[in-house]
């Protein structure tokens, strides 16, 4: 196993997968492997930054730590949901796609097998599985729902850089099998009045469970 190296953790994951035909969701996959591409490029960060996983539905990309975070989450804001606008458009309703994702950073180490370890990645994988995601895509008429680690709210977010409103993300608890996770959800908090204030903690119905609210 490789020692382990800090990265930037990129997850998005197909709504409704499971549920479409095999032609359906070959098209879905070139549709998602084409967004991130996109969206990564437009970011600035090139093939030589990145290590890509793929999980059938989803697609895990590990990005170099000096690549810009902040290019990033802009192009997440703006890129991936004027993309999805323009392929729904013109796709049929069986074809539609709608995505979560979830940006992170963290320490992954790469073991013998290509495979990835690392307490970092396993939270963000329970954040981009967690029923507070999966409902704010459900309950929103757009088609992307996007979560960030704390840490990377610390680091980033909170500071209000062009593009990228604080006060655009709300703090959420969501549950795991190792306990409760904080992380920031970027948009409406399903089932939130709507004067919550920036930074304050929404408490979600099954969290502490993990279950769907």
């Amino acid at each position: 196993m490789t020692n382990p190296v800090n990265r930037t953790i990129l997850l998005l994951d197909i709504e409704r997968f499971s549920d479409r035909d095999d032609v359906e969701q070959a098209y879905l996959r070139r549709m998602l492997y084409d967004i991130a591409d996109r969206a990564l490029e437009s970011a600035g960060i090139d093939e030589t930054l990145r290590l890509r996983a793929d999980r059938g539905d989803s697609v895990m990309e590990l990005i170099d730590a000096n690549a810009p975070v902040t290019a990033l989450l802009r192009a997440l804001l703006t890129e991936v949901p004027a993309q999805l606008r323009a392929v729904n458009r013109m796709a049929s309703r069986s074809a539609q796609i709608r995505l979560r994702g979830v940006l992170a950073s963290g320490w992954v180490a790469v073991d013998e097998r290509d495979g990835w370890v690392g307490s970092d990645l396993n939270h963000a994988c329970r954040l981009l599985d967690a029923a507070l995601l999966r409902a704010a895509l459900a309950e929103r008429p757009d088609d992307f729902a996007l979560c960030v680690s704390d840490a990377l709210h610390a680091g980033v977010v909170r500071h209000d850089h062009p593009g990228i409103p604080a006060d655009a993300f709300h703090a959420v608890t969501v549950g795991s099998k190792n306990g409760p996770l904080k992380a920031w959800l970027h948009g409406p908090v399903p089932g939130a009045p709507s004067h919550s204030e920036r930074g304050e903690e929404v408490p979600v119905p099954g969290a502490d469970s993990g279950e769907h609210p």
